[in-house]
């Protein structure tokens, strides 16, 4: 199995402006050196502002067409959250694209209840597992983080990613939370958070961090800096880890309802 060089990008972003953050994300692509994955915050094209999901896209939409050229261009994998219009309901999509053009989706099923999420948001139903050159991985969004039931390694996954905006107040258990999914999942732990603040004044010091099978932090962004942080990461190490103290034979078999 191959390594996987993942790029995450840990920016501010411009409060409901597509446009911007659009524009932005290309500028700061544009100086990436060769990858296989790019990773962006949860709602990376407005920013976290689910009372505003009058700025919903259908899948054919802006933001869409310009991660499937992304992706082309870059010749890798893309994968961001937004909000998306189906139907009656609008959810926050993780949207997956593969450099094939392949695009897979998670809709967040842990709306953030703090801030009434789930007035404006539909929830999601059931998780998504993506392979890549062999890998599985588990891409999940920001307050997915706190329920380990729902993150939980029952099938096997190599890597597990929360794309996030996750404020300064809470940071601390968003530093405790990746090292403790890591662990209990003897898997890579990817977190991507946002720097800068937002339209209700709320903010962000970014923290986006890569955890090892065992916990290790391995990389960390710079605090309160909008950075791309780039990593390669072995399967060949993960599965010796994982012979080495195999904790995942050993758990409980019950399912989610």
């Amino acid at each position: 199995m191959k390594n996987l060089t993942i790029t995450l990008i840990q920016s501010n972003l411009f409060w409901e402006n597509v446009s911007l953050n659009l524009s932005n994300f290309e500028k700061i692509i544009s100086s990436i050196k060769d990858t296989d994955i790019i990773l962006l915050p949860e709602m990376f094209n407005t920013a976290f502002c689910p009372k505003s999901n009058h700025l919903a896209e259908s899948m054919d939409g802006k933001t869409i067409s310009w991660m499937k050229e992304i992706s082309k261009t870059r010749d890798c994998a893309i994968a961001g959250t937004l909000m998306i219009m189906e139907g009656k309901n609008i959810f926050n999509r993780l949207v997956w694209i593969l450099k094939n053009g392949t695009i897979y989706t998670y809709d967040k099923h842990h709306l953030f209840s703090l801030i009434k999420e789930e007035k404006y948001i539909s929830k999601g139903k059931k998780r998504l597992i993506v392979e890549v050159e062999g890998w599985k991985i588990c891409p999940l969004i920001c307050y997915d983080l706190r329920f380990p039931v729902f993150s939980r390694n029952d099938v096997e996954y190599d890597m597990l990613i929360y794309l996030a905006n996750w404020p300064v107040k809470r940071i601390d258990a968003w530093n405790t939370l990746l090292k403790a999914r890591s662990i209990e999942n003897q898997c890579y732990t990817i977190g991507v958070n946002r720097v800068g603040e937002d339209g209700n004044e709320i903010s962000f010091n970014g923290h986006s961090k890569i955890f090892d099978a065992f916990g290790k932090e391995l990389f960390s962004t710079t605090e309160n800096k909008e950075e791309v942080l780039q990593f390669e990461i072995s399967l060949d190490d993960l599965k010796l880890k994982r012979r080495q103290m195999n904790f995942l034979q050993d758990r409980d078999n019950f399912s989610l309802l």
